[in-house]
């Protein structure tokens, strides 16, 4: 599906049904517009229940002033008008109490977005508007004053956050990104330090590795077919999981001895197809397609590993918080956690640009879970669902070893009981 072709009041229907679905909103919360060509504004309703809007739902005030629609323009309008009037370049505005976000708004905190390579990419610098009168012109001419300076993400002072962007799902990935920083950061603090990445080591991001020589495939066998539709569900199930999020988080799966499929990179997760899942053969891609950054990490994985057939990094919160984090992520919880994950080492940053090798040669079989240090979790697997309930069991058990900080000391499975575990299940 190509998001920009939907028509405005299905876009901010689509869009506003995740921000709900992902908690990053209440049904009386957040407001969503587009600016159309001629000066107009699609905007969200005020008193419609957010998770059971539709399309008829959506109201445009005219570039005239004049209101049409069956309901009142949310009324937050006045700083969507503020700000398309000071950043015209701007034709998509985002505003959701997303309650990692209000956190950090409350205590006056920006969350640091450089805890990954990509988040910074996404949202830029951020910036902070000053309190003021929802609903008011002073809250608007706020708000619009910061985001006249450059910014396209603000966070607004005991409120919440508003992005903008080029078109509705650029904005929307602004917030969701910076959503996804908070409440990575809020599950990190109990952690030890937290480590940040300089511009220095960001910058490896930005190099192109995944710029292949094309081929165009003589044909596409049943097994290729397959492996599409079966990728492109668990990307799906994935963000529905909130184990990805609409710029993070690639799949991959061996197709035969010469060829893996793996997801684009640029592309929406939530609405990607069949036909945007890229084929990998003999070290190039299929014509008219860019795979993720990571291509050549996952294809050195398949040339070291004959057993492994999915690789899978991700960015789910609670286990990215061990990846940003001086603690060590300790698998020894309950048999299941043991049994799936082993012993998950942590490889340095920087070794998925510069040598994808020592990550293929870290991971296996019998060692299918690692932490990137300050990127994402890796997991693999003989099939796509074994990768994927490693990668599920690794953020459930991340996340009760985080909030059993708050009942007292994780006591870990003993020696014997792993030895007990690794005779009977992993002999």
């Amino acid at each position: 599906m190509r998001f920009h072709l939907l028509h405005p009041r299905d876009q901010l229907v689509a869009i506003m049904n995740r921000i709900y679905q992902n908690g990053m909103t209440t049904l009386s919360g957040g407001n969503l517009s587009i600016k159309d060509e001629d000066g107009g504004i699609w905007i969200t309703p005020a008193g419609v229940d957010k998770g059971r809007l539709t399309p008829k739902d959506i109201m445009r005030v005219r570039a005239d002033g004049v209101v049409e629609g069956p309901h009142k323009p949310s009324s937050e309008y006045p700083f969507h008008r503020a700000i398309y009037a000071r950043r015209p370049d701007l034709n998509a505005i985002v505003h959701a109490h997303a309650p990692a976000l209000v956190s950090f708004s409350i205590v006056r905190k920006i969350p640091n977005t450089a805890i990954i390579p990509q988040a910074q990419r996404v949202c830029g610098p951020v910036g902070y508007a000053p309190y003021a009168l929802p609903g008011s012109e002073q809250l608007g001419a706020n708000i619009a004053a910061t985001f006249a300076q450059g910014f396209d993400v603000v966070l607004l002072e005991n409120h919440g956050i508003a992005t903008g962007g080029n078109d509705l799902l650029t904005a929307y990935q602004r917030l969701e990104t910076l959503d996804f920083c908070a409440r990575t950061l809020l599950k990190a603090q109990g952690l030890g330090q937290i480590n940040t990445l300089t511009e220095a080591q960001l910058a490896p991001f930005d190099v192109q590795h995944n710029r292949l020589p094309e081929f165009t495939p003589a044909g596409h066998s049943s097994r290729e077919r397959e492996l599409r539709q079966q990728v492109v569900e668990i990307v799906h199930r994935a963000c529905a999981r909130y184990l990805m999020i609409s710029t993070e988080g690639v799949v991959s799966a061996r197709v035969d001895d010469r060829s893996f499929l793996i997801t684009p990179t640029g592309l929406d997760r939530g609405s990607i197809d069949i036909e945007d899942i890229v084929l990998i053969q003999n070290g190039q891609r299929e014509r008219g397609k860019l795979p993720s950054r990571s291509v050549r990490l996952h294809s050195a994985i398949y040339a070291t590993h004959p057993e492994i057939h999915c690789a899978i990094t991700a960015q789910s919160p609670n286990a990215t918080a061990y990846a940003i984090a001086e603690r060590k992520f300790d698998t020894r919880t309950i048999p299941e956690s043991y049994i799936l994950l082993r012993d998950i080492p942590t490889v340095p940053y920087g070794a998925q640009f510069r040598d994808p090798q020592q990550i293929a040669d870290a991971v296996s079989d019998a060692a299918p879970v690692l932490l990137i240090q300050n990127d994402a979790i890796l997991t693999v697997g003989r099939t796509i669902l074994q990768a994927f309930d490693r990668l599920e069991v690794a953020e459930f058990t991340a996340r009760s070893l985080i909030e059993t900080a708050l009942l007292g000391e994780h006591v870990p499975i003993g020696d014997a009981e792993i030895g007990d575990l690794k005779r009977v299940f992993l002999g």
